[in-house]
């Protein structure tokens, strides 16, 4: 799984999504840039854009686990907001908890720059085959 390979969708962009590998436990790590433009009035970040972030983490680590002919849907996310989080770096891990022939659960948690899970979610995606 590159996203340098492939055109980014515009979500993607916007969010600044970058792929970043794999860590020494298996858990995928996708960084993201979150911008002033999407603070709250709090000058935190809002959690929409958090659930986003959440949302694609999930969904590049479930594609970096299936072969290139298959691909998921997010059918819902249950996210906690758990810290404000801050402009900057945000960095998501995320890893497959479970797994079957049609659905596949993924748990990702978004990391600040201090190193603080500011949010975290699951995720059950539906695996379909590429149209």
């Amino acid at each position: 799984m590159n996203d340098a390979a492939t055109p980014l969708p515009p979500g993607a962009q916007l969010l600044g999504r970058e792929w970043l590998g794999f860590d020494e436990s298996g858990h995928a790590l996708i960084r993201f840039q979150a911008q002033l433009d999407f603070t709250n009035r709090h000058g935190t970040i809002q959690g929409g854009f958090l659930a986003a972030m959440l949302d694609s983490a999930t969904g590049i680590c479930a594609l970096a686990a299936l072969t290139s002919e298959l691909t998921v849907v997010t059918r819902s996310l249950d996210t906690r907001f758990l810290k404000p989080a801050s402009v900057g770096p945000i960095i998501a891990r995320a890893r497959v908890t479970e797994r079957t022939e049609r659905d596949m659960v993924v748990h990702a948690e978004l990391v600040d720059a201090e190193g603080i899970i500011v949010a975290d979610a699951t995720a059950q995606l539906r695996i379909l085959a590429k149209k």
